[in-house]
């Protein structure tokens, strides 16, 4: 144990002197807790409960709704687009200065993107055509699909954002969020087509992504229009979940008559506006907690795998309760109705088991997330320049 603690110094050491000083270390930071939040918050919120030799896909949320407080601070997504808009303003303006062109750019951000997703694209097709084949239910392999590609959504959206950055850098945020507001207004209050709800899958998410660009810009220099995107956020989520008849949940629950999150709704828009507010509250004390040396090597190191965990942490709650199933059918917290305080415990002892799954996966396909010439992470680290370094692309 002395010799494993003595060599994660060592390792620590040589990440922390091969950052580039001038990194801002907080936002690498605040994309580490989003992407746990995002993790933690599938792990938790998602089962898979056996049913006449079948899985399908439950929600405790659906069972207990007293627990939507628990997506209050698991769904992070906001804090992402904050982190990739930011990111992406920094990184264009550096690129057109030094003469980069945008196509060159935008190709090297989307093949960071999407180079990961190939792998579970190609494992997911052999495995859902394995276990057709093999007699599976079409509703169960039909369930499993849906949880590993559901993520991929974020990534085309995300995708489609940072293709656009030329043109939105300078969007104020307030115009994504009139057309949120506008479209649910026309769907909730007269009657308009559901469809039209889907609009607000990139205004929705424009709304944080400007946020980023203008914090790039220093519009956040000072704590004053944190605090108030903080307060106004809150209030405003609040309003309309007590008086404006809008789900507490802030994530999708089966059943439920409107969801949140897909697509978003002006109550998703707001509690995203709190929850960048206090990110960037958040920056001074989560800069000075990267100063020291192990805990910024467990944040760069988690930067540099981030597109891995995000794609293979469903596969690895589904491995293990599909692994489960070969010693019993009724694991409680893994294959039990998710309807009681008992299966909140047990879940929670099942996270290292899953977390255990997911390092698996890393070690099988963290490298599709590395350059065509791989290097080691203190490597990666040294050789990327400030602005690129653990983009949200890997995340």
């Amino acid at each position: 144990m002395h010799r494993l603690r003595t060599r994660w110094s060592a390792l620590a050491e040589r990440v922390d002197r091969a950052t580039p000083a001038d990194r801002d270390r907080s936002v690498d930071a605040l994309r580490a807790l989003a992407i746990l939040g995002v993790v933690l918050g599938h792990w938790l919120v998602t089962s898979l409960t056996s049913t006449d030799g079948g899985l399908r896909g439950v929600s405790p949320l659906a069972h207990m709704p007293w627990l939507a407080p628990l997506s209050w601070v698991l769904q992070t997504l906001a804090v992402f687009f904050l982190v990739g808009g930011h990111v992406a303003a920094q990184g264009y303006a550096s690129a057109r200065a030094r003469g980069v062109t945008y196509g060159s750019w935008v190709r090297l951000r989307l093949g960071r993107l999407f180079r990961p997703v190939a792998a579970v694209l190609a494992l997911w097709t052999l495995m859902a055509g394995g276990l057709l084949l093999g007699g599976a239910e079409w509703d169960t392999v039909r369930t499993l699909l849906r949880l590993v590609w559901s993520p991929l959504w974020f990534l085309l959206v995300f995708a489609a954002l940072t293709a656009a950055t030329p043109l939105v850098v300078r969007l104020s945020p307030l115009w994504p969020a009139l057309v949120v507001a506008g479209v649910d207004a026309w769907r909730f209050g007269f009657g308009g087509p559901a469809w039209i709800g889907w609009v607000n899958v990139a205004a929705g998410w424009l709304v944080p992504y400007t946020l980023g660009a203008a914090w790039a810009r220093g519009a956040f220099a000072r704590r004053r229009p944190a605090l108030l995107l903080l307060g106004g956020g809150a209030a405003g989520a609040a309003a309309l979940v007590l008086w404006g008849g809008y789900p507490a949940s802030m994530v999708g629950v089966p059943g439920a008559a409107v969801s949140n999150l897909n697509p978003p709704t002006l109550a998703a828009v707001a509690f995203g506006l709190a929850q960048c507010g206090l990110a960037l509250l958040a920056r001074g004390p989560l800069a000075r907690a990267m100063r020291r040396p192990r805990t910024w090597a467990k944040v760069a190191l988690m930067n540099l795998s981030a597109m891995t965990v995000f794609l293979w942490h469903q596969t690895a709650m589904m491995s293990v309760t599909a692994l489960g199933l070969l010693f019993s059918s009724d694991l409680p917290g893994l294959h039990t109705e998710p309807g009681s305080a008992g299966w909140i415990a047990a879940r929670l002892l099942w996270l290292p088991v899953f977390a255990a799954a997911l390092a698996v996966c890393w070690a099988a396909f963290h490298s599709y997330e590395r350059a065509p010439r791989p290097r080691g992470p203190v490597e990666s680290l040294r050789d990327r320049r400030p602005e690129s370094v653990g983009e949200l692309s890997h995340a």
